[in-house]
């Protein structure tokens, strides 16, 4: 099987082209593991779409599917164009969240960054309880949940602790983000994602987590604001009606084949 390794912000994917297997599960969970695989926090099937220019479909290291991915999906985008399979600044992916417009930047006829719109970020709840007295987070639905807990520091939240309590505490899971707002214009996010536990990156989270911020006036619509993570800066845009768009970079990392 040949894949291609990709990251976007230090969130890593293995990308193999062709239709999704019957036991993409379990595959996805052994090519993800760090030490017996290729090592990833994800691995993204691309195929042919009637409702898009190409389909995607993600699954987490545990080899649970998940809905959609920020950094995914443009890492997605760059290996479309870069290797071919589309020759336009422009296009779409049909995921499991809808179907998704990309706007490529190309620079020596490669991509460097990619502009995604998310759609409509959704408020399920500005009140929601958290776990083990760790006070109320902001339930934000941008394809897949996140809660968003706004903190004083960062840096002082001990993910591994607090991100499964979090996740675990809404049926079926929900990703936890912790933020601290630096500016009018900056946030500060960590994250501990569903099925992968933390990483470096989550794009759907940088959402969720602009989209409370504009909600409680932290930040303003209708702006980029620069949201830090620990593998760099999203610059996410929370329109007045909702809409959510989300500009970062993807990298190739390397080609390879692997025996199963």
């Amino acid at each position: 099987m040949r894949f291609t390794k990709m990251q976007g912000l230090g969130n890593d994917f293995l990308l193999i082209y062709g239709q999704v297997p019957e036991d993409a599960a379990t595959l996805s969970a052994a090519l993800c593991d760090r030490h017996f695989g290729v090592g990833a926090d994800g691995v993204i099937f691309l195929s042919q779409s009637t409702a898009a220019d190409y389909r995607m479909r993600i699954f987490n290291a545990d080899g649970s599917e998940a809905r959609m991915c920020g950094n995914g999906i443009r890492c997605v985008g760059k290996y479309l164009y870069d290797s071919g399979l589309v020759r336009k600044e422009r296009l779409t992916v049909d995921t499991l969240s809808g179907v998704k417009g990309l706007t490529l930047r190309i620079e020596d006829e490669r991509v460097k960054s990619v502009t995604v719109d998310m759609g409509q970020a959704v408020l399920l709840s500005p009140d929601l309880p958290l776990p083990a007295g760790l006070g109320i987070g902001t339930e934000v639905s941008v394809g897949n949940p996140h809660a968003v807990s706004f903190v004083e520091l960062a840096e002082s939240i001990p993910l591994s602790l607090w991100g499964p309590a979090v996740e675990k505490s809404v049926p079926g899971g929900i990703n936890a983000e912790f933020v601290q707002v630096l500016s009018y214009m900056r946030l500060r996010m960590r994250v501990w994602e569903r099925g992968c536990g933390v990483t470096m990156a989550c794009g759907t989270g940088a959402c969720a987590s602009a989209f409370a911020a504009v909600q409680k006036g932290y930040c303003p619509a209708n702006q980029p604001v620069e949201v830090q993570l620990d593998g760099g800066s999203l610059f996410i845009t929370v329109k007045t009606d909702g809409a959510v768009l989300m500009e970062g970079p993807a990298v190739t990392v390397y080609e390879g084949e692997i025996e199963i």
